[in-house]
Formats: C-alpha cells, sequence, structure tokens
C-alpha cells in the first residue's frame, strides 16, 4: 500500500532542506509520469471496451433490422400465395378445421391420462423425499412435470380464449394438484442447489449434473419464451399468424434465476453464521473465513467440468461470493455492535484476501465492487483518530488534575512529589508517558505503519502543546508577583518557586539519558519504543521531531530557573535594587545582602534542584543579577558625583560578587569572567570626556549589542554630564563597523 501523502510544508521545515529541492523535482516528476502512464493505460481500456460496445450495439441493430425484413417477405409470400392457390379459401379452412379437431383430440387423450401420469409423478417424488442424497427420479420428474406444465398451460390459454368463467374456474380446479406436486418438485431443486458444494466435497457429482442438466433446460425454455413474448409485443399482428410454434411453456419459469439465488442464499446463510463469531473474536478474521475459500477452490477444482461451458460457473460464484463478502464487510463497519478492533481487522483483511481469490484465479481488476469500496483510508483514519480520541482525553484529564494541583499547592505545604534522588517533582508526569507507552502499544497492534505514524505525529504535536500549557500556567502565575505594586503574601511565591523547580526536573527527567548505564530519559525510551512500529523514512522525519521536542525541554527547564530568579528580584530584591548608585547606596553593603539572600536560596534548593541545573540555576542568577546592577543607573536619583568614592564602592560590589561566586566549583570562572564587563562600565563613568568615544568604541567592538540607549543613561548619570559627550558617541558609533556574533550580556541590559 502506498505511505500516506506528505505535505511539501512537512518536507521543507528549515531552510537546509532548501537544497533538497532538486530531489523532490524528480522523485514527484517520477510520479507524475507513473500516474500519467496509468491514466493513459486506463482511457485506452476505456475507449476499446465502449468502442466495442459500439460495435456490439450495431451488429445488434442490424441483425433486428434483418429479422424483421425476412418476416415481412414471409408476410408478404403467405398473403401473395392465396392469390395463386385456386380455392384456396376453402383449402384453408378445412386445413384450419383438420388442425383443430388434431388438437382437440390430443387436448382430450391428455386430459384424460393428466391425473394418471401426475400420480406417477407423486410417486416418484415420494421416493426421492426418502432418498434426497441420491433423488434417483429428478430427471424424470422434471420431463413428466414439464409435460404437464405444458398440457395445463395449452388447456388455460384456449379457455381463455372461450371467454367463459365458468370452465375457466373447473379447469383450475383440476389443474390444482399439479401446483403441489411443483412446488415438491422445486423443493428438491432448492435443496440441491444450496447444498452443492457439500454434494462435491461428498463426491455426489452424479445430483449435481443432474440439477445442471434440469437447470439448462429450463434457461433454454425462457430463452424462448421470452423471445417469443418479444415478438408479440413487437409484431402483434403478424405474430398472431404463427400461434402454431408457441407449443410448449407459456411462461419464464426462472429456474435459473432460483439457481442463482440459492447460491447467494447458501452463502448470506455462512456469512450469517460468522458474523456472530466474528463480533466475539476480532482477531479471528482469517480462520472463521476459511469456508469462503474452500467454497470457492471446491468449484474451481469439482463443479467446473460439471456446469455448462457458457455458464462460466466459477466466474458465476466469485461475482456472488465476492459481492456477499463486500456487504458483509461494510454492513460490519457500519454496525454498531462491532468495535474499533473489529474495524482494524477489517481494514487489514483485503491484502490478504485479494492475494487468496489470485490464487483460485479471480485477479483483483476482475473483482467488483472493491472489497470495502476504498474505504480503507478512511477507517485508518477512523482508527488512528480513535487512538487519538484517548489520548486528548488522557492528556486533558491529566492536565487538569494538574492545575488543580498547582491551584492548590498553598492548602497544605509543597503538594509535589520527590524522586528517588530527593528532586523536586510533580505527580502526573510519569502517568502521562505510562499513557503514552500505552497508546503506542495499541497503534502497534495495529500492525499498520500508517497508523502508528499518525498516532506518534499526534503524540509529538500533544507534547509540544502540553510544554506551552504549562507554561502558560505558570507564566499567568508570575505576572501576579510581576505587575502588582504590593507584593503577594510571601509563602504563594514560594510554593511558585517549588512548583518552578519541579517543572524543571521534569524536563531534564524527560532528557536525562545515561547511556553508559543504560538509563533514558522519557523522551528517548518513547523514541525507542515506537522506532520499530513505523518505516525508515518516517523515523528520519521523527528524529528531527524529536530533536526539536529535546531542545524545547532544555528551554522550559531553563525558562522556569528564569523566572524564579526572576520572583527573587521582583519580591526579595525589589527595595534593594532600587538604592544603588543613589545617595543610599553608599550607606548599605546592599550587594552583600543580596547575594546572602541568593546563597540562602540556593542551600534550601540545591538538594530538591537536578544537580545539573544546580550550575544552570547560579549562572543564571549571576547573569540577572549583573544586567539588573548595570541598569540601575536609570534608578531615580542615581548619580556618580566626581567627589563622592563611586569608583570603591563599585569595585565593592564587584568584590562581594566575585567573592561568591569564585567560591563555586564548577562556573565560578565562567560568571567572574562576565562579571568583567564592569570594567569598561566603570571606564565610562570615570573617562575624560574628550576619550569617552574612544571608551565607547573599545566597549562597543567586545560587546557588539551593547545599547547606545544604556550609553546614554550612563552618561547622563555622571555629574559632568553634557550634550555633546551624546552626540560624541553617536557620531563614533556611526563610523564603526560593527561584527556581530554571539548575544553577549550587554543584549541583556536597556
Amino acid at each position: 500500500m502506498d505511505a500516506p501523502p506528505v505535505k511539501l510544508s512537512e518536507l521543507l521545515r528549515h531552510p537546509d532542506d532548501l537544497d533538497k529541492l532538486p530531489a523532490l523535482k524528480l522523485e514527484f516528476t517520477r510520479k507524475k509520469t507513473a500516474v500519467d502512464s496509468q491514466l493513459r493505460g486506463g482511457l485506452r481500456e476505456q475507449l476499446e471496451t465502449t468502442q466495442a460496445g459500439m460495435n456490439g450495439l450495431s451488429d445488434g441493430q442490424k441483425t433486428v433490422q434483418a429479422i424483421k425484413e425476412e418476416m415481412m417477405k414471409i408476410d408478404r409470400l403467405c398473403s401473395e400465395s392465396q392469390n395463386m392457390i385456386k380455392d384456396f379459401a376453402s383449402i384453408n379452412l378445412v386445413s384450419q378445421a383438420h388442425r383443430n379437431f388434431g388438437a382437440v383430440e390430443a387436448m382430450r387423450k391428455n386430459l384424460e391420462v393428466f391425473n394418471e401420469r401426475l400420480n406417477g409423478v407423486e410417486l416418484m417424488l415420494r421416493e426421492d423425499e426418502e432418498d434426497k442424497e441420491n433423488m434417483p427420479n429428478l430427471l424424470a420428474v422434471h420431463y413428466e412435470l414439464t409435460q404437464l406444465r405444458n398440457i395445463r398451460d395449452d388447456a388455460m390459454e384456449q379457455i381463455q380464449r372461450a371467454d367463459d368463467p365458468s370452465l375457466l374456474s373447473t379447469l383450475e380446479d383440476y389443474f390444482s394438484r399439479l401446483d403441489d406436486a411443483i412446488e415438491w418438485f422445486d423443493e428438491h431443486i432448492g435443496l440441491i442447489a444450496l447444498n452443492q458444494i457439500n454434494l462435491l466435497i461428498a463426491d455426489n457429482n452424479g445430483l449435481v449434473v443432474r440439477l445442471a442438466l434440469i437447470v439448462e433446460a429450463e434457461e433454454k425454455s425462457d430463452q424462448r419464451v421470452e423471445a417469443l413474448q418479444e415478438a408479440l409485443k413487437d409484431h402483434k399482428e403478424m405474430a398472431t399468424r404463427f400461434q402454431s410454434i408457441t407449443d410448449g411453456a407459456k411462461k419464464v419459469r426462472g429456474y435459473k434465476d432460483k439457481f442463482l439465488k440459492a447460491i447467494s442464499l447458501n452463502c448470506e446463510q455462512q456469512f450469517e453464521e460468522v458474523k456472530e463469531e466474528f463480533l466475539g473474536n476480532a482477531d479471528g478474521l482469517s480462520k472463521i473465513m476459511k469456508w469462503y475459500f474452500n467454497d470457492l477452490n471446491a468449484v474451481k477444482q469439482g463443479m467446473v467440468p460439471l456446469m455448462p461451458k457458457k455458464w462460466k460457473i466459477l466466474k458465476t460464484y466469485g461475482d456472488i461470493y465476492h459481492q456477499l463478502m463486500h456487504d458483509f464487510l461494510v454492513g460490519m463497519i457500519d454496525d454498531p455492535e462491532a468495535s474499533s478492533a473489529h474495524t482494524l481487522a477489517i481494514i487489514n483483511w483485503p491484502e490478504q484476501y485479494y492475494k487468496k481469490m489470485k490464487k483460485l484465479g479471480f485477479p483483483e481488476n476482475d473483482l467488483k465492487p472493491q472489497v470495502i469500496d476504498n474505504r480503507e483510508q478512511e477507517l485508518v483514519k477512523g482508527f488512528r483518530d480513535l487512538i487519538i480520541k484517548f489520548l486528548d482525553e488522557w492528556i486533558d484529564r491529566i492536565f487538569s488534575q494538574e492545575v488543580r494541583d498547582f491551584n492548590d499547592r498553598n492548602a497544605e505545604g509543597s503538594n509535589l512529589d520527590a524522586d528517588e534522588y530527593g528532586y523536586f517533582r510533580t505527580k502526573n508526569l510519569v502517568d502521562m508517558w505510562r499513557m503514552l507507552r500505552e497508546q503506542v502499544d495499541a497503534a502497534g497492534n495495529s500492525g499498520r505503519q500508517d497508523v502508528a505514524e499518525g498516532v506518534i505525529d499526534a503524540m509529538f504535536l500533544r507534547l509540544r502543546a502540553r510544554q506551552q500549557s504549562f507554561q502558560r500556567m505558570l507564566e499567568e502565575e508570575i505576572a501576579k508577583f510581576e505587575t502588582s505594586k504590593i507584593p503577594t503574601e510571601l509563602e504563594g511565591m514560594q510554593s511558585l518557586q517549588d512548583w518552578l523547580v519541579a517543572t524543571a526536573n521534569d524536563q531534564i527527567a524527560c532528557v536525562d539519558d545515561i547511556e553508559e548505564e543504560g538509563r533514558f530519559g522519557y523522551l528517548t525510551s518513547f523514541k525507542q519504543k515506537f522506532e520499530p512500529l513505523v518505516s525508515p523514512s518516517y523515523m528520519e522525519r521523527a528524529e528531527s521531531e524529536y530533536e526539536l521536542l529535546q531542545g524545547n525541554y532544555f528551554d522550559l527547564s531553563t525558562w522556569c530557573l528564569r523566572n524564579f530568579i526572576k520572583l527573587i528580584f521582583v519580591v526579595d530584591f525589589k527595595s534593594a535594587m532600587s538604592s544603588f548608585f543613589t545617595a543610599e547606596w553608599y550607606q548599605k553593603a546592599t550587594m552583600k545582602q543580596l547575594i546572602a539572600t541568593f546563597e540562602e536560596y540556593l542551600g534550601d534548593y540545591r538538594p530538591v534542584l537536578h544537580h545539573s541545573l544546580v550550575d544552570i540555576f547560579t549562572e543564571i542568577f549571576a547573569d540577572e543579577l549583573l544586567s539588573r546592577y548595570l541598569m540601575c543607573v536609570r534608578n531615580k536619583g542615581a548619580k556618580f558625583r566626581r567627589a563622592d568614592p563611586f569608583q570603591e564602592k563599585v569595585f565593592n560590589d564587584i568584590s562581594t560578587a566575585f567573592e561568591f561566586f569564585r567560591s563555586l566549583p564548577n562556573s565560578g570562572e565562567t560568571i567572574t569572567q562576565t562579571w568583567r564587563v564592569t570594567e569598561p562600565f566603570l571606564d565610562l563613568l570615570t573617562a575624560e570626556k574628550e576619550a569617552i568615544p574612544d571608551v565607547f568604541e573599545s566597549f562597543k567592538a567586545r560587546y557588539w549589542d551593547l545599547q547606545i540607549s544604556w550609553v546614554e543613561a550612563v552618561l547622563r548619570s555622571r555629574d559632568d554630564f553634557e550634550r555633546s559627550m551624546i552626540n560624541a558617541v553617536k557620531a563614533r558609533a556611526a563610523q564603526m563597523e560593527i561584527i556581530r556574533g554571539p548575544e553577549t550580556i550587554m543584549s541583556k541590559v536597556k
């Protein structure tokens, strides 16, 4: 089966994918050429079939016209011959009288022996009833009943011409026993027709052959009757002159149709029997359908030589059985009692079905309609959507519980869990990944790559959406602290910070792979589970989804830590930060207080924060402290006066920070190097006016993302500020050629 179509947007996700355009163009050109070839072939076959049909219609019209012309010639010859023969009217009258006398004499004899012959038929039927496995009198009974039927039909036709209702009623009563015998005979024929397959298996070929002889004779009789009825309808005046050739059956008896109906009825009964079994065991479709292929094989091996070639009995059986297979499967698809497991079994059935039918001599193209109406993609989508529906219900239920847990986080202290290492964790992450594995199993049990791939695609989307939903939930709560002029109670902030730590730990748990120990995070374990279920081409695409999601977990983890630090500055450090570079700054050891407060936070959260995040947590704090410290030049009342010891105070702040950061085991050196940006900051504050453009140029060369607006704020904080300083800086900035690179700390300083 063809893989589901891949959208162009999925193939061209990244700029590098543009390199694939030539290959994609060749691939699509190849596919288009193949489709065009198929269309041309189909069109050619359709034109040939249409032309053959038109030729057949033309030949038929010519034949009908030729028959009409011949009958007109015969009629003309008859009319002309009457004038050629002397005394023709008298001769014709005597001839008719003679024929009528002969017909009446034959009718009288037939009526005299009718009941006696009917008794013989009933005796033979009774013998066949006692020996249903052989029915030795079947052909004899059919012959006698055919003769008796013809006698009755001739008599009834004659009496209807007499236009005497009383005589008609008398004859109907006389012939009433014949209908009972016919019904009895038809029961025997029906029984044989219903059990043809069993008769073949029991090697009772004789009875099958006799049935075929009877049905074939009746088929010829029906064709003759239909031809005469057609002639009477189109040429009533002419046909009445040839009533002598209408001896025999006067009505179509339809034994061929009954024969075909019996085949269909037998197959329908077997489908009804297997329906309940299939509803009880969706996995057993192949087993319970063995009879179907056994029947067709029996027809192919045993019945074909016994039936008239023109019947094409194998094709006849194949067409009837195939239509009923189609009706059964489509009915089961729409049956309210059928489950998704039954739908899945039906989806997987056509490939096996057509393979077996081909072995029996039925090419797929000859079997119409398609066995499930080409609803495979629709059913695959339905089954896939069902799994995704359960997936969405689970994720919604889990997230709803997480929202309740988050809203109730202050009820009785922290309502978080801890893992085996003592790290804070939310309660529902394990359940979510277990649910995902179960749904992967459900998709895998389908045995279809398209189902598994569709479900995995949905899971990637849901996992990303879950990250976004979780982040929004935290953002909304954080915003309350950031926008409120009066900080919310500190108890609420601590529980929020606990949740930020737990969420950061959760993200790391998803991607925490320790290959040397054979331990993998949830995301990698998830990938390992679905990889055997999908195609290699899909896996290439899934790899990029995996990497994107992996990056998102890292990003959300650091986002949580960054907002944790932001809360510290918004609540704990808000008043302290506003005092930097003001007159109050000289009187207090503000930097020391901030470092001491963070050290307490670090001591409290180090045991419950994933070990890989501790250094990141510290680096985020250091960067946030540095950027906010530099932006304090915008504080109300911030002013650097030459007479004040501001240089010593800045040195003291930086030394306090360095002392703490250098005490850290892993990231101290990196942080202190970042803090060296305070050196050009001091240069801007202390340089002579004439040297300021040079200081700026040196600063900008090292930190390409240094912002002019902040430089202007620094210069305005000098007590000797003049407008010419800013103009000189802007002029120098216009002359510089800036080489962009990775972001520096100055990108955060506004």
